[in-house]
């Protein structure tokens, strides 16, 4: 199987070393308009042997290509990882060619257009995964498992974390689309996903307390958002720009039969001042590292989708959820005032 990744920035660099790693995946082609890119990014992959550290297992080498009408006829499924402002016209045109694409979030900026994009999605047949790496976390997968089956009972509270070691670039933060849509947008999909419910209202509140810049981008630092679910059960999330011990993003689930964590463990950044209580020892420094499980499984869902072999758990249509949760915590962080989302559920 040949998977394409699209833009080999950041990300996608570490999409492709991961896809590197998968025995099911035989060649990892690139593309990036910076001329130069995908060739670096090939050489650095085939001078590691692939992530895993072997080969292509067609006997080929991971490689650049001109552009992405190769990348279409070349590959069986395409990873899209360009700017957000080209995801639309990427992946109308794997639409177009049949090609199952994972695109990293969001699959568009606007809402109207992420909606029409949806449909276009839903008609064409095609599978599209959307890149919110967390529903691929196994621990996250597991927890979402007992709570389908029963296991946890009705669902009181659902508590999550999610601060950054270190704050963005300042620079970054005009066209972040601010701490709701860039931070918190990965809990406003992952725990109305967990829980199973539509939410049926929203408070947000924030503070700037770590750099004036984000005040002048008309942004927060910090923020608390609280999910009200139609079943009664509520979330309240918290969120943040700066971390001194390193990158914190855990979940806990309170219930009727069981209440469970994820991403609590010895690398938590948080110090206990009991004295038999847990202290902070190697947390990770960010994003790549916490999540390294949930993006490898990533890369191997979507292969296995791509060759028809499992299902989507990360369908276009979610995504819309979301995007319409995080301008309701926009609008009451404005107003001071709970708000009910707009735009009825997809759920």
């Amino acid at each position: 199987m040949r998977i394409g990744v699209a833009g080999v920035g950041r990300i996608g660099t570490m999409h492709a070393g991961h896809l590197a790693e998968l025995p099911e995946v035989d060649q990892v082609l690139l593309f990036d308009p910076v001329p130069g890119r995908a060739e670096r990014a090939a050489e650095q992959l085939d001078g590691a042997g692939g992530a895993g550290g072997r080969a292509s297992a067609s006997g080929g080498t991971h490689r650049a290509v001109a552009d992405v009408d190769t990348l279409l006829a070349q590959a069986d499924g395409i990873v899209v990882a360009t700017p957000t402002t080209t995801h639309p016209e990427l992946v109308r045109r794997c639409l177009g060619a049949g090609v199952p694409v994972l695109c990293e979030k969001p699959v568009a900026a606007d809402l109207d257009e992420m909606s029409a994009l949806v449909t276009e999605i839903e008609r064409s047949g095609v599978p599209v995964l959307v890149g919110f790496q967390r529903r691929f976390d196994p621990p996250m997968v597991e927890l979402r498992r007992r709570i389908a089956v029963g296991a946890l009972g009705t669902i009181y509270h659902v508590r999550a974390v999610g601060f950054d070691a270190q704050p963005p670039d300042l620079s970054y933060l005009p066209t972040s689309g601010g701490i709701f849509r860039d931070l918190l947008i990965h809990d406003l999909d992952a725990v109305p996903w967990l829980v199973g419910e539509p939410v049926t209202e929203v408070y947000a509140c924030g503070s700037v307390l770590v750099d004036d810049g984000f005040a002048r981008a008309d942004d927060v630092d910090n923020a608390v958002v609280v999910l009200r679910f139609a079943g009664g059960a509520h979330a309240v999330l918290a969120a943040g720009r700066h971390d001194p011990l390193g990158y914190d993003h855990r979940l806990e689930v309170l219930a009727e039969k069981d209440s469970v964590a994820v991403g609590l463990g010895p690398r938590t950044p948080l110090n206990s001042l009991d004295e038999d209580g847990p202290r902070a020892s190697g947390a990770h420094p960010g994003f790549a590292q916490r999540f390294r499980a949930a993006y490898v499984n990533e890369m191997r869902v979507f292969a296995q989708v791509a060759a028809g072999s499992a299902a989507n758990p990360s369908p276009a249509r979610d995504s819309l959820v979301s995007l319409r949760l995080a301008q309701a915590c926009e609008r009451s962080r404005r107003t001071g005032a709970p708000v009910r989302p707009q735009g009825g559920s997809d759920r």
